[in-house]
């Protein structure tokens, strides 16, 4: 079943196409990876799925509902919820309280209450140790993991993960994965766009990829990344797994 379709999504700004026609389903419960050179209308189709941006043309349908004319609050609530390239945590709040404003304002009413809804979230992506730390204080990784906390805060059916693992070591990136892993395990369907395609080839079930605002594939990873456009597209930068 699919819990996000987007059907001919078209967005420009004067002669500026970036985004081309743009149609793909995401079932419940995929992890999907979107890939893409800079500039390819990656984060713009992010824009238009969370609601920060209008498309101009086509559709965006949420958990069987058109959801186009929502705005970005309305779509939270009802279950789109994502992440930021760059952190931009309240520093001087502590990590709790950061979590805790995602879990009081982001969320229809429920059953469990923001304070249990965010020591979940701490627990889920590792940050329980650092509860009472001050935002400001964290490292990097520590940073993508609290930007990844605020966004799970909300309760979110699908999260959308902008380019995650940027910035990190090896190491550090492996242990993002493993936290994302666990996300997952708790029911919640992913698309990602990511440049470090290791990592993100390492959890996807499917790759989309677009280029200059269009689609230009869409299937099984390695099957993706073998097709002579893909290829084509990434000549110059590291696309090899």
């Amino acid at each position: 079943m699919s819990l996000l379709s987007l059907h001919n999504l078209g967005k420009r700004y004067g002669a500026l196409v970036v985004t081309d026609g743009v149609s793909f389903d995401v079932g419940e419960g995929e992890i999907v990876g979107i890939l893409g050179p800079n500039g390819a209308g990656k984060t713009t189709l992010f824009n238009l799925v969370a609601g920060t941006v209008k498309p101009d043309t086509g559709t965006v349908v949420f958990d069987g509902e058109d959801v186009t004319a929502l705005d970005v609050s309305d779509r939270c609530r009802r279950g789109i919820s994502r992440s930021f390239q760059i952190p931009h945590p309240f520093g001087g709040m502590t990590v709790f309280e950061n979590v805790l404003v995602g879990a009081t304002f982001g969320r229809k009413a429920h059953d469990v209450a923001p304070g249990a809804r965010t020591a979940q979230v701490l627990e889920l992506t590792g940050l329980k140790g650092k509860a009472n730390n001050l935002a400001g204080s964290l490292t990097l990784l520590e940073r993508k993991r609290l930007e990844m906390a605020r966004a799970l805060a909300t309760d979110p059916k699908l999260l959308l993960l902008d380019e995650i693992a940027g910035g990190l070591t090896e190491r550090e990136c492996q242990s993002l994965l493993s936290a994302i892993r666990d996300v997952h395990a708790s029911g919640v369907t992913i698309v990602w766009i990511e440049h470090v395609v290791h990592a993100l080839m390492s959890v996807a079930q499917r790759l989309v990829v677009v280029n200059f605002g269009r689609k230009i594939a869409d299937g099984a990873p390695q099957a993706v990344l073998a097709s002579s456009e893909v290829q084509s597209v990434y000549m110059g930068e590291d696309a090899h797994v």
